[in-house]
């Protein structure tokens, strides 16, 4: 609902609604580029910093608002990025991206004035699945903005090189480099419906102990990978194998008064923990010819406050399944 003083402000500033309204863009974007909402946030809130320290003439002389705001914001998450992966390697074991309820199609299309290249190959939803965000960590920070920007919000390699700081055709070559590591990572796509019945009877074995069934739903060659960040309790290392991940789950299944919900987690089936009426793991899965491959299972708390209804955070998830 808008206040009488935000459309006063908007009266005064016929400019402003418009400036605002790109937040849910360039979130979506820095969310992308450093697989973290909290420093996506970040990001986005110096990146307006830097719009209203600007002069009001100096404002009026841009010709696309929008543009500028992308390509500050894309500048920052590169020197995020360098900066992340010390922090990274620093971090209390395994480090995954942070796990988004409901549909997070953040973005909403290209940017204005951008426009579309036969190279693009990547959809907003696929791009913010787990399994892609966990290849985006593998590449260099100057790699991964060129690829979201050109393959993902399809900005020419003209302005990629502008905000990257490279020719055109040498960021032409980062976007195909990452292109090939998504490629060599992520094996054709799932129907969401299957993905959804695999994701259900691994909750369903899980619940009853049942390591048979759990063993006949995970690839041979099957991880499962924790992150509690030093601030919940999580294996240092990703469990390999399906018999260790069956006999994991099996025994946690022992021991934990959790109530496990099926919901969405970054556009794909996933299940979330409950104790207590709060949210305590998300998990995100990786179904591959009707097995599960990977499980990413997030506990830490700084992690799950779109989940857990905190002041700011964004909506949580209804956990009403994917009927």
């Amino acid at each position: 609902m808008t206040s009488p003083s935000e459309a006063e402000g908007d009266r005064l500033d016929p400019g402003l609604s418009a400036i605002v309204s790109e937040r849910r863009q360039l979130i979506g974007l820095a969310y992308r580029m450093l697989g973290s909402l909290a420093e996506a946030e970040d990001v986005v809130q110096e990146t307006y910093a830097r719009w209203y320290a600007m002069s009001a003439p100096q404002r009026e002389a841009i010709e696309s608002p929008g543009g500028w705001l992308t390509r500050v914001a894309s500048r920052i998450c590169l020197d995020v990025l360098g900066s992340a992966r010390a922090r990274r390697e620093r971090y209390v074991g395994e480090w995954i991206p942070e796990p988004l309820p409901g549909h997070a199609d953040w973005g909403g299309g290209p940017p204005h004035g951008a426009t579309a290249d036969p190279a693009d190959r990547v959809t907003l939803d696929e791009s913010v699945n787990m399994a892609f965000l966990v290849v985006l960590e593998a590449m260099t920070p100057a790699e991964r903005v060129a690829f979201i920007l050109h393959d993902v919000f399809r900005y020419p390699f003209a302005d990629v090189a502008e905000i990257v700081g490279r020719t055109p055709a040498a960021c032409r070559q980062l976007a195909s480099s990452a292109r090939r590591r998504i490629r060599a990572a992520q094996p054709s796509a799932t129907p969401p419906a299957q993905q959804a019945r695999v994701v259900r009877e691994f909750k369903q074995a899980w619940e009853a102990k049942d390591i048979g069934a759990l063993l006949g739903l995970l690839d041979p060659d099957a991880t499962a990978t924790g992150d509690g960040g030093g601030l919940a309790t999580a294996l240092p290392r990703p469990v390999e194998g399906a018999e260790q991940i069956a006999r994991f789950f099996t025994e946690r299944a022992r021991a934990d008064r959790a109530t496990i919900r099926e919901c969405t987690v970054n556009g794909q089936p996933g299940l979330r923990a409950e104790l207590d009426g709060t949210t305590v793991s998300v998990m995100a899965f990786e179904v591959v010819d009707g097995r599960i491959r990977h499980i990413w299972t997030v506990l830490n708390p700084d992690k799950l406050r779109p989940w857990t209804g905190e002041p700011g955070a964004e909506p949580r998830s209804e956990g009403r399944g994917w009927n």
